[in-house]
């Protein structure tokens, strides 16, 4: 069987790909996110997630390598990682109140066997309006730093959060059910119920927003 590389160093996308039930290796893509003029923000996220696999790929040609990139989009424009607090309470600010869309793009590639397949899944998300929670308190905590859109909803950024609209795992930044449905494609069989997966929602925070799973 192939080994399964995933290109992130995240320890949120490497708890979701464990619920899969996979043996895999973690190797830090040498790709370096840097927005390209013209392209929208779920071509950015695709561009990310396919040059972040590929850059692990070329390194290790024989095994099957998993890249994964998640954006924020408001009024078409991306939301990325803030620079410092105070970049991401204005970016906080602009989504509160309002729905904006989560675009987590999945990349899965092997060099040896010229295997591409890049795949979206998008998710709304309503905010509460700033009245409804105390953003100092929010960005006192840090959480805010690194994260796409300033917030994180399987930590205490869910207690902003009103609603969202689609898979609980793409808004955290790993789409179960894609990753699934690639590594199938790739002859890379997942050896869980998923189905059992998202009725059972083992992630923080997850069981909270259950309604909303597709």
């Amino acid at each position: 069987m192939q080994q399964l590389i995933l290109a992130s160093t995240s320890p949120r996308r490497r708890d979701l790909l464990a619920l899969l039930g996979l043996s895999f290796e973690i190797c830090a893509p040498s790709f370096e996110e840097q927005p390209v003029a013209g392209l929208l923000p779920i071509q950015q996220a695709e561009r990310f997630a396919l040059e972040k696999a590929r850059s692990v790929a070329a390194q290790q040609p024989e095994h099957l390598v998993l890249g994964s990139d998640t954006v924020i989009e408001l009024d078409g424009r991306m939301l990325g990682k803030p620079a410092d607090l105070a970049d991401a309470g204005a970016m906080l600010a602009q989504l509160a109140g309002r729905a904006h869309r989560v675009h987590s793009t999945v990349a899965l590639c092997c060099t040896a066997r010229r295997f591409e397949r890049v795949g979206v899944e998008t998710a709304t998300v309503w905010m509460k309006s700033g009245r409804e929670f105390e953003l100092a308190s929010y960005l006192r905590s840090g959480e805010s730093l690194g994260k796409a859109g300033a917030y994180s909803i399987q930590g205490e950024g869910s207690r902003l959060i009103a609603r969202i609209d689609g898979d609980y795992t793409a808004v955290v930044g790993l789409p179960l059910r894609l990753v699934a449905r690639l590594l199938t494609e790739a002859g890379q069989s997942v050896p869980v119920d998923l189905d059992a997966v998202y009725r059972a929602t083992p992630y923080p925070n997850w069981a909270a927003f259950s309604s909303s799973l597709k």
